[in-house]
C-alpha cells in the first residue's frame, strides 16, 4: 500500500465515468486497483498512478471493496462471474452503472450467495461533472456497508444519500435521467427557436443560463450545443440510448404515463441514426437544427 493510503479500493470500467473517479481517488490518496478490458484506457489510467490489474477476479484479490462501471448487462454478469470464480472472503460490490433494476437484482443475489455485498448505487451527473467531483451517489442495500463507504464516496462526489432498500438507487436514477432526457431536447429546442429567429447562439447561452428558464442540463449541453462541437462527449447518444430504453421500459411496466419523456424518444434516435452515436448527448441539437433548416459550422 503506498504509504499516507486511505486503502485499497477497486474499480472495473475504467471508462468516462469509472476512469474520472479512478483519477479523482488517487488524488485523494487511494490505491486504486483497476481493470478494463480497453488497453488504451488501462494505460491511460496507468500513468497517473492506477494499478492495472489483469482481469476483474485479480481486481476483487487486491481490494475489499470494488467499483464497477460498466457498459451493458453482459459486463456486469461476467465481472459477477469472476469475482464469485475467485473464491474470496466477503466484498463488497459496488455497482454504480444504470441498467434494468431485473439485472441488478440478478447479479446482486448471485453475489450474496458467494458470501458477498452488493450495493446498487447509480451516479447523477455527467462524465465532465465526474471529472469535477460533482456527482450525486443514490447508494441503496446494506445500509452499514454503505456507511462504511461514505469516506470513499466523498472523494469522488459531492453528496452521496443512502436511500434504503436494494434497487431505490436505480429507481431514483431512472427518474432523474427522465429529466435530463427531457431538458436536454428542450434545450436544444430552446436553441434551434432562438437562431431560427436570427440571435446569437452565445448570447442564447447566456441570457437563458442567467433567466428562468435556466436548468443544470442546459449549463452543461449549452456551450456545445452554442459552439456546435459534440466531439468531446461526456455521455454518447449510444450510450444514452441504453439508459432512454431502461427508463422507459421501467415506466411501462408500472403503467406509468411519460408524456414528455415518450416525445423526446425519435430525437435521441435521429441522432442515432444520423450518425451522431460518438458524439455528446448535446448532438440532439444538430438534428433539430437539420430540422429547422439550419446549417453551421462548428466554433471553438
Amino acid at each position: 500500500m503506498d504509504a499516507g493510503s486511505k486503502g485499497t479500493i477497486g474499480i472495473v470500467g475504467l471508462g468516462i465515468m469509472g476512469g474520472a473517479i479512478a483519477r479523482n481517488l488517487r488524488a485523494a490518496r487511494w490505491r486504486v486497483v483497476g481493470y478494463d478490458i480497453d488497453a488504451t484506457r488501462n494505460a491511460e489510467l496507468k500513468a497517473v498512478g492506477v494499478e492495472i490489474a489483469p482481469s476483474a477476479g485479480e481486481v476483487a484479490r487486491a481490494a475489499p471493496a470494488i467499483l464497477t462501471s460498466l457498459p451493458d448487462p453482459r459486463a456486469l454478469e461476467a465481472t459477477v462471474r469472476e469475482i464469485i470464480a475467485a473464491g474470496l472472503n466477503r466484498r463488497v460490490v459496488v455497482e454504480l452503472s444504470t441498467f434494468a433494476l431485473d439485472d441488478k437484482e440478478n447479479a446482486e443475489r448471485f453475489l450474496r450467495a458467494a458470501g458477498h455485498v452488493m450495493l446498487d448505487c447509480p451516479l447523477s451527473g455527467t462524465g465532465a461533472q465526474a471529472k469535477a467531483k460533482d456527482l450525486i451517489v443514490y447508494a441503496s442495500g446494506d445500509t452499514a456497508a454503505i456507511a462504511s463507504l461514505m469516506p470513499l464516496f466523498s472523494d469522488f462526489a459531492r453528496e452521496a444519500h443512502d436511500l434504503g432498500v436494494f434497487g431505490n438507487g436505480s429507481r431514483m436514477k431512472f427518474v432523474a435521467n427522465l429529466l435530463v432526457a427531457i431538458h436536454n431536447v428542450a434545450s436544444a429546442e430552446a436553441f434551434v427557436l432562438g437562431m431560427k429567429a436570427g440571435l446569437d447562439p452565445q448570447q442564447i447561452l447566456k441570457l437563458v443560463s442567467a433567466g428562468a428558464g435556466n436548468s443544470r442540463v442546459f449549463e452543461l449541453r449549452g456551450p456545445m450545443m452554442a459552439a456546435n462541437r459534440y466531439d468531446e462527449a461526456t455521455m454518447k447518444i449510444s450510450t444514452w440510448q441504453k439508459d432512454m430504453a431502461v427508463i422507459g421500459d421501467f415506466a411501462r411496466a408500472l403503467g406509468c404515463p411519460t408524456p414528455l419523456f415518450s416525445a423526446s424518444e425519435p430525437v435521441y434516435a435521429a441522432a442515432l441514426k444520423g450518425g451522431h452515436g460518438a458524439e455528446d448527448t448535446a448532438a440532439v441539437c444538430a438534428v433539430l437544427e437539420a430540422e429547422a433548416g439550419l446549417r453551421r459550422a462548428p466554433t471553438r
